[in-house]
């Protein structure tokens, strides 16, 4: 699903950007040591490059993380091979790119322009998995049974070269067409089995629909936007792949995971107490993950009932550790211990997690320089998944609000996604409201006024403030 609406002024997200204390560009060290990596590309002593790898990513991307290839076992089952650009061969322990990537944690994504955790030369450029060059890589090779069971996992260092940049839209119409390329025609039918493994373990997987902004010409558009079938298949890889390096770290007592606590039973009693006004059934026996795979996200009940989910993913971390196991070692989403590997192009923890994995799988010890890091990462990188997400949230508050600033008194349908919890005596009191999504143009805003969950309602514009990025509604 994607709903448009084009912004004709030219918006200027300069302002958030210094708001959030975004860097501008590189130190001229940092900058010199990544040209030079990629002016001396490493190139491991394993060559792979006779597997026809391809990409799968949005159209627009040039920071290419995975590329993938899945056959068939011999006997049953499937063979998955999972590129992940080879940073850590790129990065030189201790020196000026490493610094500064620490002061980065992560890509942050603006409307106008990304701020990278690499420089392009390396993001976009040579450590990058683009097509039809050789790369250094790290593979994993993930052996898995009919039902999708993990039966065993091989990491190595090795020279990849990708075939084919493809995107979500053309690989979605592809698979809809029973035309997928060799390399990732299994992807469905892996990606299936996978998701099944996780509802029957207990996983959550919330299809919220995507907010976003988007150049469109000289202005911009507000895009509401659905995930395709084939990007969650894609995304059952990378939890696949973070879940074998879990365990691998798991094993070896060292590393850093992605964490998250289970669901409390009250969130779940909660959760199971709105599914009846809803109108969402809920069969015995059922976890919250099976019932929400069954919803339609386009329909504003259910959609209601996945906003209200949302509290059972609560507190997620990332947990470091040195010869003591995590007495929580889950990740409550995924039900099983989980770990980010998967881009380390783009987020900092991959990099030193993937280096683990690979001193571990081999009988090594791990370098000392990303053993000394691990225990500093978590600080950082929920530092900067602050920043991200502000920076994310902060755009499309500022989009909305330009988006409307001049058609407020005016009425919309919409359709009631959360409404405030009742007054508990020790909190504030405030007017009753809550949260509406607007049918068209595609935002997201809170509203005054005595809201009926999961119902359709008029709503009026009151405050449409882009200098304070706020929105406010009232029920007509």
């Amino acid at each position: 699903m994607v709903i448009r609406r084009v912004l004709a002024p030219r918006i200027d997200f300069g302002a958030l950007r210094r708001e959030l204390g975004l860097p501008e560009g590189f130190p001229a060290a940092a900058q010199r040591e990544a040209d030079a990596a990629a002016a001396a590309p490493p190139r491991p002593s394993v060559d792979r490059t006779d597997i026809p790898f391809v990409t799968v990513d949005p159209a627009s991307s040039r920071d290419l993380d995975q590329a993938m290839h899945l056959t068939r076992r011999r006997g049953g089952g499937y063979r998955v091979r999972y590129a992940i650009a080879d940073v850590a061969a790129h990065v030189h322990p201790g020196g000026p790119l490493e610094e500064e990537t620490w002061r980065r944690g992560q890509t942050v994504y603006l409307p106008d322009g990304h701020v990278p955790l690499h420089p392009l030369t390396l993001s976009e450029g040579a450590a990058s998995l683009l097509p039809d060059d050789d790369r250094a890589a790290v593979v994993w090779t993930i052996d898995l049974d009919a039902d999708g069971g993990t039966v065993a996992v091989e990491l190595e260092r090795a020279l990849v070269r990708s075939r084919a940049k493809l995107d979500y839209t053309g690989v979605q119409a592809a698979a809809n067409a029973g035309r997928l390329p060799e390399p990732i025609a299994l992807l469905p039918e892996i990606g299936e089995r996978l998701t099944a493994r996780g509802l029957r373990r207990g996983a959550i997987n919330l299809p919220l629909p995507e907010q976003d902004v988007e150049p469109d010409g000289d202005g911009w558009r507000l895009v509401l936007r659905g995930p395709v079938p084939m990007e969650e298949h894609n995304a059952q890889i990378s939890l696949l792949t973070g879940m074998a390096a879990a365990d691998i770290m798991l094993a070896g007592g060292i590393g850093l995971l992605r964490t998250m606590p289970a669901p409390k039973p009250e969130a779940v009693q909660r959760l199971r107490a709105a599914a009846a006004p809803l109108g969402v059934h809920w069969p015995d026996g059922a976890g919250p993950g099976e019932v929400i795979a069954s919803l339609d996200a386009a329909q504003p009940r259910s959609a209601a009932f996945i906003d209200q989910a949302a509290e059972l993913m609560r507190g997620a971390a990332y947990t470091a550790f040195d010869g003591t196991r995590p007495e929580h070692p889950e990740h409550g989403g995924v039900a099983a211990a989980y770990a980010h590997v998967t881009a380390p192009l783009r987020r900092l923890a991959d990099r030193y997690a993937t280096e683990v994995c690979l001193a571990l799988h081999a009988g090594r010890e791990v370098p000392d320089w990303a053993r000394a890091a691990l225990p500093r990462l978590p600080e950082v990188m929920a530092n900067t998944d602050r920043t991200a997400s502000a920076a994310a949230r902060g755009a499309v508050e500022l989009a909305e609000a330009v988006l409307l600033a001049d058609r407020v008194g005016e009425t919309f349908d919409a359709a009631v996604l959360d409404v405030d919890a009742p007054p508990n005596g020790k909190s504030r009191p405030r007017p009753p409201g809550g949260t509406v999504a607007l049918d068209a143009p595609p935002v997201r805003s809170r509203c005054l006024g005595a809201l009926p969950l999961g119902e359709r309602v008029r709503v009026r514009l009151v405050t449409a403030d882009p200098a304070a990025r706020t929105v406010l509604f009232e029920l007509a």
